[in-house]
């Protein structure tokens, strides 16, 4: 598949100068969806949002539109919408691209996506280490204050909004929606059960709808445009595109947006130049940290898109690839990450609050040259307990982190043993 740098939806000013300025953004076309916008009503736009097949950019791919049809639009209760720019995934770097260099665009889509759920207020709720990005998306919003686009009266059509930025205080595990809604209820993060039926989610018992800074950054060119102009991008299945974040042993690094559907290996070789130095790939982590880890096979017959991802085990997630060379020691790259979910573990459930500590710990071990065969079936079998035994995904993909590097790169593991140890 040719790949065709000017097919963008969300980055298209990326590369221009003060981008993130009103002025600047209006100059190259922000904001020209709100005039269709209030020819719609909330019903048409939610009938759109489903057929343009818009999926979720924050690491599930559930279909956009379906989560907003939960909203109760005939409520007499305020609704609200919640953006998680919670952007803490080890490997995921693309919302703070969007919120510094093109904040109206995400404003925009704030204003779509609240009016088709009848919402009034909107929050952004922003990874706390992002001071810097987050004082740009707020220098956005007063702008739009000032120009009327946000307030009382938005662009003079009757309909109020306000939008509010929210710091969390770093705690990784923010990210899951339902804890993200405790802590902007002011409570610890802690996942919510959920509940038996489909329902939207709750903020101070209100409905409510959180998504990703990307997926509502792609909502105003569906809402100019048209579902069928989405669906012209990517693939049947997996239509539009994807801010793709690449990190590790590549020559350029970074954000490049592409359609779903091209070769992973021709997405690393022409944005990122290929593998650092010129040594092998050895493997990469497609989706940020907690997406199972793939071969250098396997990414020869990967494609970026959600159903080849699960076919070969693993999923896009975030789009978050961590690419590794030949040099790369998968038993100190496992530790590194383990270290991350122990620390983030928010403690709640004791498979993932014991087991991430357990495994931290014996990987510590086998680091040290002091643990035996049987400590790899251990780590292991701690990780089968912590699968599916949680109220949220955090231990479940933590599981599949560590199945994914021992199974795949066993003999690396198998070479720090010592079997002398009595």
């Amino acid at each position: 598949m040719i790949i065709l740098e000017d097919k963008k939806i969300v980055s298209s000013k990326f590369h221009i100068e003060n981008s993130h300025t009103l002025s600047v953004a209006k100059e190259h076309g922000t904001y020209s969806s709100i005039e269709r916008l209030f020819t719609l009503s909330s019903e048409e736009i939610i009938a759109i949002i489903k057929e343009s097949h818009l999926r979720g950019k924050g690491g599930g791919g559930a279909p956009a539109g379906n989560k907003w049809a939960l909203m109760p639009l005939g409520e007499l209760k305020p609704s609200f919408l919640a953006v998680n720019c919670d952007e803490s995934e080890p490997g995921t770097f693309k919302d703070r691209e969007i919120i510094s260099k093109d904040p109206h665009l995400l404003i925009e889509g704030i204003i779509c996506t609240c009016f088709a759920i009848k919402s009034h207020t909107a929050y952004i709720y922003v990874r706390g280490e992002y001071k810097e990005f987050s004082n740009i998306l707020q220098s956005a919003i007063d702008e739009a204050y000032e120009a009327g686009y946000l307030g009382e009266n938005i662009f003079n059509k009757g309909y109020k909004l306000d939008v509010i930025v929210h710091r969390g205080a770093g705690a990784y595990i923010c990210g899951e929606k339902s804890a993200l809604l405790e802590s902007l209820e002011g409570k610890r993060g802690h996942p919510r059960v959920k509940p038996h039926q489909q329902e939207c989610e709750w903020y101070f018992d209100n409905p409510t709808l959180v998504n990703n800074v990307e997926t509502i950054a792609s909502v105003p060119f569906i809402v100019k445009n048209g579902a069928d102009a989405y669906k012209e991008f990517g693939t049947s299945s997996s239509p539009g595109t994807l801010l793709f974040a690449m990190s590790g042993h590549v020559n350029k690094p970074g954000v490049y947006e592409s359609e779903f559907g091209i070769c992973m290996m021709d997405y690393i070789n022409h944005y990122g130049g290929g593998i650092k130095n010129g040594k092998k790939l050895k493997a990469i982590i497609p989706g940020g940290a907690s997406t199972k880890i793939l071969t250098a096979d396997e990414v020869g017959l990967a494609k970026l898109d959600y159903e080849t991802m699960k076919a070969l085990g693993s999923s896009l997630g975030t789009g978050g690839m961590i690419v590794m060379d030949e040099d790369t020691n998968m038993v100190e790259a496992l530790k590194n990450l383990l270290e991350f979910y122990h620390h983030e573990s928010c403690g709640q459930c004791t498979p993932c609050r014991e087991g991430t500590g357990w495994v931290d710990t014996i990987m510590q071990n086998l680091l040290d040259g002091v643990a035996r065969g049987e400590d790899i079936e251990k780590i292991l079998e701690i990780s089968k307990t912590m699968n599916g035994q949680t109220i949220c995904v955090f231990a479940p993909a933590v599981s599949d982190v560590i199945d994914g590097f021992i199974t795949k790169f066993r003999s690396e593991f198998e070479s720090y043993v010592r079997e002398d140890l009595t």
